[in-house]
């Protein structure tokens, strides 16, 4: 307990899944949190894609809690698992808008502020599929890929200044993102399928990656900087096989 006493934190994606148990994860560490999204049931409404949104919610943070330590840019949205060749330009640049250009606000309006507090951490929420193809579509992985390299190429930039710059990669989580998968699996009596091709066997729960969370914002990564931890219950570890087709079937 205690761990994020004093700090100043903001969540974003707080209404619901990853955000909300982390805020309340924050929170029971002592830190005083402004939990965001842009639908109802956070603190406050804000568009992590939207400069202005971002811009104003770091401020407004900051003029009523002294300061800013923390930011956990964890909202994002799925996009659906159209192909490349279904996609729009605006499907894309939808999900790029809010799954990457969000972080780069969240980092770019909260940097400066974090270093006048002598230093603390910026969290975004990347995920497996940016690590490799076969975890979400293409526009989502490429997405989450972008937040990977964005966390390392920010840490490099604010050298010195005090503020990491980490990414966690969460496996399959059950949230409202990952709702109608988890609703398929039960609803054709496949649930115990859930999470099989990890080596734990089962999918993961917000609050284990609220805890990686925790542990990226807090004082205990000091020394954690430029990293994606990956918090997906072994997944990652091994590559998918392919399924290949005698040359005569195509």
């Amino acid at each position: 307990m205690g761990r994020m006493e004093g700090k100043v934190a903001i969540v974003t994606g707080a209404a619901s899944g990853i955000g909300k148990a982390t805020v309340e994860l924050f929170r029971s560490e002592g830190a005083t949190v402004v939990g965001a999204d842009v639908s109802e049931g956070a603190d406050v409404q804000a568009d992590a894609g939207n400069a202005a949104d971002i811009e104003r919610l770091v401020n407004d943070a900051v003029k009523a809690h002294g300061g800013l330590d923390i930011v956990f840019a964890n909202a994002g949205i799925s996009g659906g698992f159209e192909s490349i060749s279904e996609q729009t330009a605006d499907d894309w640049a939808e999900i790029l808008r809010v799954n990457l250009i969000g972080p780069f606000l969240a980092i770019k309006h909260a940097a400066p502020l974090i270093k006048l507090r002598g230093g603390g951490s910026i969290v975004c929420t990347a995920s497996v599929a940016g690590l490799r193809s076969g975890a979400g579509g293409a526009a989502y992985s490429a997405s989450k890929a972008g937040v990977i390299n964005l966390v390392q190429t920010a840490a490099q930039q604010l050298s010195g200044t005090g503020v990491r710059v980490n990414a966690i990669c969460p496996g399959l989580i059950e949230t409202g993102m990952t709702k109608p998968i988890y609703e398929m699996a039960r609803g054709s009596g496949q649930a115990h399928r859930i999470g099989e091709l990890n080596p734990s066997g089962r999918g993961g729960e917000p609050e284990e990656i609220a805890k990686a969370a925790l542990f990226l914002a807090s004082d205990e990564s000091s020394y954690v900087n430029g990293a994606a931890l990956v918090v997906d219950g072994g997944l990652a570890s091994s590559h998918p096989t392919t399924r290949r087709f005698d040359i005569r079937m195509l």
